[in-house]
């Protein structure tokens, strides 16, 4: 009798896991990333705590001193909670987002003079304690209090060890979420240890407040804990002018606070005691619906109360998800699997899957959070997972679907289920034409409404949000000048913040192309794919070839409605600007540029770098400014609009370039420590960015082409789960010595020849996504003569070169 094709799949992870003899979980190092962002630390954001693929609660500590927009730092901050909910690898507001409805342990007090407040509770860990695990998290308090959670997609599991049997007490925290941003709320407890919460808090990253509930439940069966409750109650701010003075009443069952326009200063919550129980263990659950369904998550998804049950069930969702990509990993070079599969990792911890729990209007359709943002994850999120995942990215473009569906306009920043603030266009346009030209045609069967999403993207195309600040495009300025004018007033009424004019003139014409391609995908209408390919190339109406730096001229600027532009220095907020600009999303935004600087975004036209190559001067001129760009430093490892430009020399035909640079990047910027991200992981942007860079490609937007490069391991294997084939990658003549910053004379890191299924490949620079999905085998030969691998280039053949298309690339279908 044959398997399903879930049964199949499970099987294959599991067989893979056996045939190399190890768990692949228990290669992922959850702490990369976490070191502190204050003081010019690296700052990667990344969350550390419980959680499975994709999910809604993610469970982690909460320290007392910020940046902590994941809510945990790896050093000696103080602990003041354990909370439901996190951000991952984000940036926003640097005390972070979510951190719900926190629990905190504590014994060696009496009931009515613990101190509940989170300021005199918060406590250090014990040196070296922190562990964790996919799906697993555990940390000890100096006073040996251990702490343990496991979560599934909405609920999960918190366990405190005491160091005796006390009286031990629990404190559910209603107000204190990481960006102390209460502003009304209710919580009911009783007697049989059941907590129900509501809050109304300020997202992350945006204007709005959002609403979220969460239930505990402390009536543990006998047969998981012996704990027993002996008293219960709330405890609240005396008064609001002097709030940490806190008054605990027990027996209280209710707390209630209304809604206030502004942040509140309240500290309320409720308090349980246990004796003769040195193990407390929690249930919870979350909704953004109300209590009520929260407990009911909890119920229908822990209902057994089995920690270990939990954690193994975490643990084979995570396996599953790393099985996607298989290497011998006792072969490969140590270091590179570490970030392989700790990169594949939190690349799947966001979007964050809410389906069942959209507050806002009824659906059939996924509902998907945390896409914050899209401008972060279009690059290297969505094309990896289109690889590896296209059931769960299907269940994502969905979300962007039905998003616009019931708003009009696609999310771009969709954050604690609001509208964020747009970063740089409609960002959300890339992943939906990415999915048209790749799955379109098995859409149905994913379930994707492939009409809607191609209406999703022309209108938004086409149409000016009233308030561009949240969602859409400047469009009645784009259509009208061909580009975004500054100081330009729109007559129609619509508003938004008029800054990043250059770059956002960038990020339209990729959107543009987006449309493009999907038209072509899906057979529309001729008349549109002339008018989004036209529009595809407005790039150039920013490119002032009068500007000049390092000697090299041409370089994209803000433009003024008649036509002059505006000079803005082309080295403004790189790395080594000499002056303080401000490229952030503000009203201080006066340079045009969003996150980088002209030098770095005037190589940012991935439709068409042909065109970008003639308006720098040639490909010997655009070699010697990609050169110049990283010796100068100009180049922002941590950026998005700087990931693809190490593979750029792919256009100029030198990908031996591209393959010693991207080594560079790699060595000189990541690493397995605690520093080892280059700064925000921006929800996984940054483990996508490594896990291509080591498996020798980058996907180019909205098109099949993949440019390929020398991989970081000798051989792989790519799963993909819907289509149910692997695909095997062999690297002849792979060369260890490769594998550092500047690999010596020699070394084997050039591609000397790429064989498809046998055949040979058309290119020596790209490969086709069908190919690269399709089943079968690659071979990638590799050597070591840096002349001949210059004069080879990307091969002889008339599709050797990456597709561009000033020069007839991305063609229609034959």
């Amino acid at each position: 009798m044959p398997l399903s094709v879930s049964r199949t799949l499970l099987f294959l992870a599991a067989l893979s896991a056996r045939t190399y003899g190890v768990e692949l979980t228990s290669l992922v190092n959850l702490f990369i990333g976490t070191a502190s962002g204050a003081n010019g630390g690296s700052g990667g954001n990344a969350f550390p705590g419980a959680a499975i693929p994709h999910a809604m609660a993610k469970v982690g500590i909460d320290v007392n001193t910020a940046p902590r927009q994941a809510g945990y730092i790896h050093d000696n901050s103080s602990i003041t909670g354990i909370s439901l909910m996190h951000d991952e690898g984000t940036g926003g507001n640097t005390d972070g987002g979510y951190g719900i409805f926190p629990l905190f342990p504590l014994t060696g007090c009496s009931f009515t003079t613990c101190p509940v407040d989170i300021n005199v509770r918060a406590a250090l860990r014990a040196a070296g304690t922190d562990a964790a695990t996919p799906g697993y998290f555990t940390t000890t308090f100096v006073n040996n209090i251990k702490l343990e959670t496991t979560s599934t997609r909405r609920s999960g599991l918190i366990r405190f060890t005491y160091p005796t049997e006390g009286p031990n007490h629990v404190v559910i925290d209603l107000t204190n979420d990481l960006g102390r941003s209460f502003s009304g709320g209710s919580l009911s407890v009783s007697a049989d240890g059941r907590v129900k919460l509501g809050g109304t808090f300020l997202q992350s990253y945006g204007p709005a407040n959002y609403t979220v509930f969460a239930c505990y439940d402390f009536a543990a069966p006998k047969t998981v804990s012996a704990q027993t409750i002996t008293e219960f109650g709330t405890f609240q701010s005396t008064k609001l002018t002097t709030p940490n003075t806190i008054t605990i009443t027990p027996n209280s069952t209710a707390l209630n606070f209304p809604f206030t326009a502004s942040v509140s200063p309240e500290q309320a919550g409720a308090l349980i005691q246990f004796t003769k129980s040195q193990t407390v263990i929690a249930r919870f659950g979350v909704s953004f619906h109300d209590p009520d369904t929260a407990c009911a998550n909890a119920e229908a998804e822990v209902p057994d109360w089995d920690f270990d049950a939990v954690m193994g069930a975490s643990a084979a969702a995570w396996e599953d998800v790393l099985s996607r990509v298989t290497v011998d990993t006792a072969a490969e070079d140590a270091t590179v699997v570490e970030l392989l599969y700790s990169s594949l990792y939190r690349a799947s911890l966001v979007p964050a899957n809410l389906t069942g729990e959209n507050p806002y209007w009824e659906s059939s359709f996924p509902f998907y959070d945390a896409f914050f943002c899209s401008w972060d994850t279009f690059r290297t999120v969505h094309p990896l997972l289109s690889l590896l995942s296209p059931r769960e990215w299907s269940e994502i473009i969905s979300a962007y679907v039905d998003g616009w569906r019931n708003t009009g306009f696609i999310p771009e920043c969709r954050s604690n289920t609001k509208p964020g603030y747009v970063q740089g266009g409609d960002d959300g346009m890339v992943p939906l034409g990415d999915f048209a030209v790749k799955y379109g045609s098995h859409a149905a069967e994913l379930g994707v409404p492939i009409d809607d999403l191609y209406e999703a993207l022309v209108q938004t195309a086409e149409n000016t949000a009233p308030d561009w600040l949240t969602v859409g495009r400047q469009n009645t300025a784009w259509i009208t000048f061909g580009y975004i004018p500054t100081d330009w007033v729109d007559p129609s009424g619509a508003v938004g913040l008029p800054t990043r004019e250059a770059s956002r003139n960038a990020e339209y014409a990729l959107g543009d192309f987006a449309v493009r391609q999907a038209a072509i995908a899906l057979n529309k209408s001729p008349g549109d794919v002339v008018t989004y390919s036209n529009r595809s190339m407005n790039f150039v109406n920013m490119w002032d070839p009068n500007v000049t730096s390092d000697g090299f001229s041409g370089f994209l600027q803000r433009r003024a409605q008649n036509g002059t532009f505006l000079f803005s220095p082309v080295d403004a907020c790189s790395p080594v600007d000499p002056v303080s600009h401000s490229c952030a999303r503000g009203t201080d935004n006066d340079v045009g540029f969003y996150e980088s600087s002209s030098w770095e975004y005037s190589f940012f036209m991935p439709q068409s770098m042909a065109t970008v190559i003639g308006l720098m001067g040639g490909p010997d001129t655009f070699i010697q400014r990609l050169d110049n760009y990283f010796e100068k430093r100009y180049f922002a490892a941590g950026n998005e609009p700087g990931f693809e430009v190490p593979w750029t020399y792919h256009y100029a035909n030198r990908p031996d370039l591209t393959a010693m640079r991207v080594r560079n990047v790699v060595y000189t910027n990541f690493g397995t420590g605690i520093g080892g991200i280059p700064g925000n992981d921006d929800s996984g942007a940054m483990a996508s960015l490594l896990t291509f860079h080591m498996l020798g490609m980058y996907p180019v937007p909205a098109s099949k082409q993949l440019l390929v490069g020398s991989p970081f391991v000798s051989a792989y294997t790519l799963r993909n789960d819907f289509l149910g084939t692997s695909t095997s990658f062999s690297v002849i003549g792979f060369d260890k010595t490769t594998l550092q910053a500047t690999p010596p004379a020699g070394a084997r890191v050039f591609v000397k020849s790429i064989t498809v299924n046998g055949k040979p490949s058309a290119s020596l620079c790209w490969l086709d996504f069908d190919d690269v999905v399709g089943g079968g085998s690659i071979e990638i030969e590799v050597y070591g003569d840096a002349t001949a691998a210059a004069a080879a280039g990307c091969g002889d053949g008339p599709s050797a070169l990456p597709d561009s298309l000033e020069t007839g690339g991305f063609p229609f279908p034959a």
